[in-house]
């Protein structure tokens, strides 16, 4: 017999969820701490009214992000590991990013009624006051990914990276910390080039080279070891998401490699994995063009640009990432 369970479990997870973005967005786990606190000392730190406050903290408790003794709340076992922004496994720094993607998120409808994207976003027309604050969004996610990379590849070998359309260029800081020996370049627009420099040396990392270009239109003016294009195909229409991945081909030396990651990625039947299926509605709302493109897509693409060996693999971020080797 058929019932709505499973449509029941689909809305119940939403509430859940946005706790947790507002958990993160007040500090309430790194308030926490390894310490214990009520609500009236929390409410009293975070300068919000304890009673409204213990709402939240009593859903977050409901949901074992936190705990509950006597009155005082610490941070559960999954909190204290991965919401603690002291820690240096903090996983929360991408609560800005997610209320910009989930409140999008809720106007794909009046997207596709409209057939255009509801919550526009143009990185090329964007300008110096709204590239900053999307940058400094996206730094923090920049900054795990680069180190869940570093983790994921040997680059020993490596001796120059360069980080296509990469934001603000925290990948790169990511990737250094474990491989410090990497002189790196950042490839950005006019719009993002004015910021990033700024944002990079309050990562410590003034010394990566900030070049001004657009991979659709023209390589890089040097030649590196190692591309990596971070979700940038995937905000792109099809002609110039090849360009891409061609003009990437072209920043590399002979034998050089490349990296094409980002959650925009789908198997060929189009219904998985979840994350790049309904990425793919997220697009609508944001881009005029950009779209999760097929892994078939991608390999066509590279094999088109000169790469071989292509293979696909899961970051434990949960990214998609591409690997390919450019042929001598």
């Amino acid at each position: 017999m058929v019932n709505s369970d499973r449509i029941d479990k689909m809305i119940a997870a939403v509430p859940p969820a946005l706790a947790l973005r507002a958990g993160l967005e007040l500090g309430i786990f790194t308030c926490l701490g390894s310490g214990t606190m009520t609500a009236q000392n929390m409410g009293a730190a975070l300068k919000i009214v304890p009673d409204r406050l213990a709402r939240l903290l009593y859903a977050l408790a409901s949901v074992r992000l936190l705990e509950i003794k006597d009155g005082e709340f610490r941070n559960g076992a999954e909190a204290a590991a991965f919401l603690d922004a002291s820690k240096p496994t903090y996983r929360g720094d991408d609560h800005a990013l997610l209320r910009e993607l989930w409140g999008a998120d809720l106007l794909t409808a009046d997207s596709l009624r409209e057939n255009r994207p509801a919550a526009l976003h143009d990185f090329s027309e964007a300008g110096p006051e709204a590239a900053a604050a999307f940058s400094r969004m996206l730094a923090p996610g920049g900054l795990i990914f680069g180190r869940h990379l570093a983790q994921e590849i040997d680059l020993s070998a490596i001796g120059s990276v360069i980080d296509i359309g990469g934001g603000p260029g925290t990948i790169l800081v990511g990737l250094r910390e474990r491989w410090p020996q990497i002189a790196a370049t950042l490839m950005e627009l006019p719009t993002v080039v004015a910021v990033a420099p700024d944002i990079l040396s309050e990562y410590g990392a003034g010394d990566v080279v900030v070049e001004e270009g657009d991979i659709t239109v023209a390589p890089s003016i040097g030649r590196h070891d190692l591309a990596i294009l971070k979700a940038v195909v995937q905000v792109l229409p099809p002609d110039q998401a090849r360009r891409s991945i061609l003009n990437a081909a072209r920043c590399l030396t002979p034998g050089g490699e490349i990296v094409i990651a980002g959650s925009g990625v789908v198997d060929d039947d189009r219904l998985a994995p979840p994350e790049g299926v309904f990425l793919n509605l997220t697009f609508l709302n944001l881009y005029r063009h950009g779209e999760a493109y097929t892994e078939g897509q991608y390999r066509a693409w590279m094999t088109e640009a000169g790469f071989q060996d292509i293979s696909r693999s899961r970051l434990a971020d949960g990214s998609t990432l591409f690997r390919a080797r450019l042929t001598d």
